[in-house]
């Protein structure tokens, strides 16, 4: 016999994974775990870029300290954003640093050095690695599993990693 709180514990995974959007279940599940590692890469990157903001060090710290506050304020925004699409589309966001670390493909880092050039490389490595993530999810976001609303947000994330790319590209010149 099952106690109140599994039964609601079922109850609420049942809720989670029935939404009627027009797309079929397996459709949603699949592309739930297209964003969930989007969602690990996000984290990941914003933990690296935290790192960056605190410790930075050189005759341009407090240009690039704030530089690096900008950056992971956005991505924080970014992150929300990325775990209420996962649950708008009927599932679960992942959650824990254990569940983060499992699905991304980035690495963590530590730094030899605290200089900007060094931070910054890193970073732009990361955001380009996960703008050739997304771009390879688009097709199959969109024409696979018929879920343009997701296709629309991850050109969006996309775009916003692009521009930031350029910004640190420009620190490295």
């Amino acid at each position: 016999m099952k106690t109140d709180m599994e039964e609601t514990t079922v109850l609420e995974r049942a809720l989670a994974s029935s939404s009627d959007i027009g797309i079929k279940e397996k459709d949603t599940q699949a592309v739930a775990t297209i964003l969930n590692k989007l969602l690990a890469d996000e984290h990941v990157l914003y933990v690296k870029i935290r790192n960056a903001h605190w410790n930075v060090e050189g005759p341009d710290f407090h240009a690039q300290h704030l530089f690096f506050e900008g950056l992971y304020g956005e991505l924080a925004e970014t992150i929300d954003d990325i775990a209420e699409r996962v649950r708008s589309i009927g599932h679960y966001a992942v959650g824990t640093m254990k569940e983060f670390l499992k699905l991304t493909q980035l690495t963590e880092m530590r730094y030899q050095k605290n200089d900007s050039q060094g931070f910054i490389k890193e970073l732009l490595s990361d955001y380009e690695a996960i703008i050739i993530h997304i771009r390879e999810q688009l097709e199959t976001v969109g024409e696979k599993h018929k879920d343009a609303g997701t296709e629309d947000f991850l050109v969006g994330i996309m775009e916003a990693h692009e521009k930031t790319a350029w910004m640190l590209r420009a620190h490295l010149r």
